[in-house]
């Protein structure tokens, strides 16, 4: 009853008052009063058929209704089962009471009668229970109302019902029938399922063994795979539940049903290859199942990786890969989202497994005699194709094909062959005959003619996956050279150059909007020249042979209109001219590109563009591997309509282009950062060893045969020289690397501070220590020296304390003789006035005992000044000792002074 209460308060703040929906409140309550207390069941049939009616149309008929006739219907459902017509109208004004109205908007903090209804429900779980058992009901209505309530219960009350079903004997069991019931439950019982399996793992536990497999793929047979309507794709998210992070449930499909029923989905059928919104939903769909199966579980699945292997090694023996290229390279008219999905299965597929990838390489597409191998045909998708999407997709399979695979790396490069002048600028629509890498060169070279450089981009990324990690192939495609557009023009260029000048023409190139240069084509181009020129000094030298290449890269490196990305990358690629620098030509070693990032750049500013990469939105929100969203209906129609938009692509709020965050994926930025780190350190110990290793041997310092003094003494002389001047060139270096250094100091985080290598820096470091701890030491000296000197103040303040008071005790003892004095005066006064001539001589005794009292004050003011001189001549030297020390002694002797509180009247002295 407290919770009806709570609900006539909620139907009285919605309304304004209690009195506001009192109308609803009344009518509805004299309807449940009819079906609870009605004697006539013609009567309670109307009167709960009356309540169904408003409730469904009204909102606070569902408020009046959820505070007092939840009990009523509940009872009705269990007591009179055998009244068929009675449990369908209660049945049907449940749905009714759960189901949200849509009228106009309203204000978005108007309550939700639905929801708190639902909320009412689900709080009892006999109410759960109690639903699932009419679901073994024979009325075809009975059951499909009651699930129609479940769904509407899991909608909003999710966890509630999850609890309650889990805690119902047999509650799972009964959804799992109704799969085999008519279409309609069937298909209300499926989304139901759908819902309950997306996190709950013991209702997925359950859900499997009470034999989902096989019901899922018979209803998508039946419905007819992927030519079926939104039920497939209800099967199919239901199954991607169920192996979704789930290697048990995976090897389980694997050794019950098999991956047959899941791979003829994907078989393309019928002559007309029509693709409807749903049938690329269903494929979409199936591929998603795909990818689970070779992701093989969770992380924390200890199987994952043997269980990944196996179902890779299965779908292949399943000719899954002819279906994949269907449908991704030879389908052309199939939806662009299809063909991009089906393209990174391809990738996925054979990502680590070297039979994958064999049987790869050797897929041959079309018929005869117009076949050609499958990555031909992906490669002419890249350079072709108006998507980004599907150049990402199609770029996705190179890239895996190409990991850790030295042999199909080798096998790709070997077919890099320059064509002649003609074939090489015959237009791309003549490439069928071409080999992959007359394609590829192809590719490379056209922009030359048609100044679009999106297509040697493209390319770019393809021969960066093909020399990543190779050294073989980086040398073979070292020597590869290119014909001159024009005979006249000049003798053959090496790829390199060609692709070094393509990198100078992109910034001077103009887009479709008039903006500067291309956003993603000059960062694609640098990362293959990183990628070449990593571990590969012959590389290194050939770039640097054409000294035009290293101006254009320091004027890039400080080029402010240029991006973050394309400085560092720039910065990058110079400092692999340093560390993979073998040369000891003059002009082109190690050093002489160190001094020229000194002097064009600034050592501190260079650094800074490592710094400045690391922060950019394109590194910073790098996430180590893409995560597949699920497909639900809520998602599949946005993700089955993938266009591409550049107005959408092109202006975000990060000044790099999308596509750069696809291409640049987590292993090239930790190899990026790992360069770094290596480039830091390397370009410090070119400042810190000499220049050239000079090997002073014996003999050179021994005086030839025939050679006389004076021109011995010459040669050595000459020799020295060389030597100092070297000196003197080092030095040089290393001031200008201690004032960048010092400039750069505590500006980074922890990942770019500088470590102390060796040389100079080490020395100057190990300078600092030392005069901090010398310091240091200095400081303990001084601390403990004035304590000490505290200690004597102390002690001679307390001295000076005894002799003030000796002085004070000498001072009264004066007084008090001086009042004796004045005493024996009176007296011999007294004895002159009434005395005799026989008195004895009062003046000679006077004077006698004034006599004999001074000299005994002078002996003890003698001996007191002498004691005061002593005490002075001791102040004086620790005021002067105090000084040095810093203390103020002015105001520590007034403080000993107010200390000892001296009477003024104490130096006063009568003579």
């Amino acid at each position: 009853m407290d919770l009806a209460s709570r609900y006539k308060g909620v139907v009285g703040f919605v309304f304004g008052n209690e009195n506001s929906g009192s109308r609803e409140d009344s009518y509805v309550e004299r309807l449940l009063d009819r079906i609870s207390n009605g004697v006539l069941a013609e009567d309670r049939r109307t009167a709960i058929a009356e309540l169904q009616s408003v409730v469904a149309e009204s909102g606070a008929a569902q408020l009046a209704f959820g505070a007092m006739g939840f009990p009523v219907l509940m009872g009705v459902l269990k007591e009179e089962r055998d009244d068929v017509e009675m449990v369908r109208g209660a049945l049907e004004t449940l749905v009714g009471a759960l189901t949200p109205i849509d009228h106009a908007k309203g204000p978005t903090n108007e309550v939700q009668p639905a929801l708190m209804n639902t909320d009412l429900l689900s709080r009892e779980s006999e109410n759960i229970s109690l639903l699932l058992s009419l679901l073994s009901e024979e009325d075809f209505y009975v059951r499909y109302y009651t699930l129609q309530i479940l769904t509407a219960l899991l909608t909003n009350s999710p966890n509630r019902l999850q609890e309650a079903i889990l805690s119902t004997p047999r509650g799972i069991t009964r959804l799992m029938d109704m799969l085999m019931d008519r279409e309609v439950i069937r298909n209300e019982a499926l989304l139901l399922l759908t819902y309950l399996t997306r996190e709950a793992e013991e209702i997925q536990k359950i859900v499997v063994f009470e034999g989902a497999f096989e019901k899922v793929f018979s209803i998508i047979k039946e419905e007819g795979g992927s030519e079926g309507g939104v039920v497939v794709q209800d099967c199919l998210e239901l199954l991607n539940n169920l192996l979704r992070s789930n290697a048990s449930n995976q090897v389980l499909l694997r050794e019950t049903m098999g991956v047959d029923p899941l791979i003829s989905i994907l078989k393309l059928r019928g002559s007309t290859y029509s693709f409807t919104q749903q049938k690329t939903i269903n494929l979409l769909s199936a591929l998603e199942t795909i990818n689970l199966l070779m992701m093989g579980g969770s992380e924390a699945d200890s199987q994952k990786d043997s269980n990944k292997i196996t179902n890779k090694t299965i779908l292949v023996q399943k000719k899954l890969l002819n279906y994949l290229l269907m449908l991704g390279v030879e389908s052309q008219w199939a939806p662009i989202a299809a063909r991009c999905s089906a393209l990174r299965c391809i990738g996925d597929l054979v990502a680590g497994h070297p039979k994958n990838l064999d049987a790869l390489s050797s897929k041959v597409l079309g018929e005869e005699p117009q076949v050609e191998p499958a990555l031909n045909s992906i490669l002419r998708i890249i350079l072709r194709t108006s998507s980004m999407q599907e150049f990402i997709a199609a770029d996705h399979v190179f890239k895996n094909f190409c990991e850790k695979n030295t042999d199909g790396q080798a096998m790709l490069a070997s077919t890099l062959i320059p064509q002649p002048n003609s074939m090489t600028h015959a237009p791309l629509e003549e490439d069928v005959n071409m080999s992959f890498g007359s394609m590829l060169l192809h590719g490379l070279a056209s922009s030359e003619s048609d100044g679009d450089l999106e297509t040697c981009c493209r390319a770019a990324s393809v021969l960066t996956h093909i020399l990543k990690d190779n050294t073989q192939c980086k040398e073979r495609v070292l020597r590869i050279e290119l014909e001159a557009p024009m005979p006249s023009l000049g003798a053959p260029e090496l790829l390199l150059h060609r692709i070094v000048r393509y990198l100078a023409v992109a910034s001077s190139m103009k887009n479709k909007e008039g903006k500067p240069g291309y956003s993603y084509v000059q960062p694609i181009i640098l990362k293959l020249l990183v990628t070449w020129l990593a571990d590969c000094p012959s590389a290194v030298q050939c770039f640097l042979d054409s000294r035009p290449h290293l101006m254009y890269l320091l004027e890039l490196v400080s080029n402010t209109s240029s991006t973050v990305c394309v400085r560092g990358l720039a910065a990058v690629l110079l400092g692999e001219c340093v560390i993979y620098n073998k040369s000891s030509e003059s002009g082109k070693d190690g050093f002489t590109i160190a001094d020229a990032i000194s002097q064009k750049i600034g050592l501190t500013s260079y650094f800074l563009k490592f710094d400045e990469m690391q922060r950019s939105f394109l590194f910073s929100s790098v996430k180590p591997a893409q995560s597949h969203k699920p497909l639900t209906r809520s998602t599949a129609a946005s993700m089955a309509e993938i266009e591409d938009d550049e107005s959408d692509l092109s202006y975000l709020k990060n000044e790099d282009h999308p596509i750069l965050t696809s291409i640049f994926d987590a292993q090239f930025f930790n190899f990026v950062k790992s360069l770094e780190m290596y480039i830091r350190e390397n370009i410090i110990d070119v400042y810190s060893r000499p220049k050239s290793d000079v090997a002073v041997v014996p003999a050179e310092m021994e005086q030839k045969g025939g050679e006389s003094d004076k021109d011995y003494i010459k040669r050595l002389k000459a020799f020295v020289e060389k030597q100092c001047t070297e000196i003197q060139k080092l030095l040089g270096r290393n001031a200008t690397l201690a004032e960048d250094l010092a400039r750069t100091g505590g500006s980074g985080n922890s990942q770019t501070e500088l470590r102390v290598g060796s040389g100079s820096e080490r020395v100057q470091a190990e300078t600092l220590r030392r005069d901090l701890q010398e310091a240091s030491q200095r400081l303990d000296m001084l601390k403990a020296e004035k304590a000490e000197v505290e200690s004597e103040a102390s002690m001679y303040q307390n001295l000076a304390g005894k002799l003030e008071s000796d002085l004070k005790s000498l001072s009264d003892a004066y007084n008090s003789l001086e009042q004796t004095n004045l005493h024996l005066e009176k007296e011999v006064k007294a004895l002159k006035g009434g005395g005799t001539s026989t008195s004895p001589d009062i003046e000679a005794i006077k004077a006698e005992a004034r006599e004999e009292a001074q000299k005994e004050s002078e002996a003890e003011l003698n001996d007191l000044l002498v004691c005061l001189g002593q005490e002075q001549s001791k102040v004086e030297k620790l005021s002067t000792r105090l000084s040095e020390i810093g203390e103020d002694v002015d105001k520590l002797l007034e403080s000993i002074g107010d200390d000892m509180g001296l009477p003024q009247d104490d130096e006063e002295e009568e003579d």
